[in-house]
C-alpha cells in the first residue's frame, strides 16, 4: 500500500530533479522515493553509531587495534 504525500520544493531543486529524471528516464516520484529511502537508511546507520558511541559499556579501540583484529579474523 502506498500513501500520497505533498511537499513544496524550491524552484532550483525542482529544476535539478527534472533534469535528472529526464536524463535517467525515471519519474520525479521515483527519484524522490529513492532519495527518502536512502536518507532513512543513512539515518538508521547514524542512530546505531550514536547509540554505540553513547554506550558506556561498549569497548573503544584504536584503528590500529581494529586492523589487527580484522587481520586475525581473515585468517580464520
Amino acid at each position: 500500500m502506498s500513501v500520497s504525500v505533498s511537499l513544496r520544493l524550491p524552484d532550483e531543486v525542482v529544476t535539478q530533479l527534472n533534469e535528472v529524471a529526464t536524463n535517467i528516464d525515471r519519474s520525479k516520484s521515483y527519484l524522490i522515493k529513492k532519495a527518502i529511502e536512502r536518507y532513512l537508511e543513512e539515518y538508521a546507520d547514524y542512530q546505531i553509531a550514536l547509540d554505540r558511541l553513547n554506550d558506556k559499556d561498549d569497548e573503544i579501540i584504536s584503528s590500529k587495534e581494529m586492523r589487527k583484529r580484522l587481520a586475525n579474523q581473515d585468517r580464520i
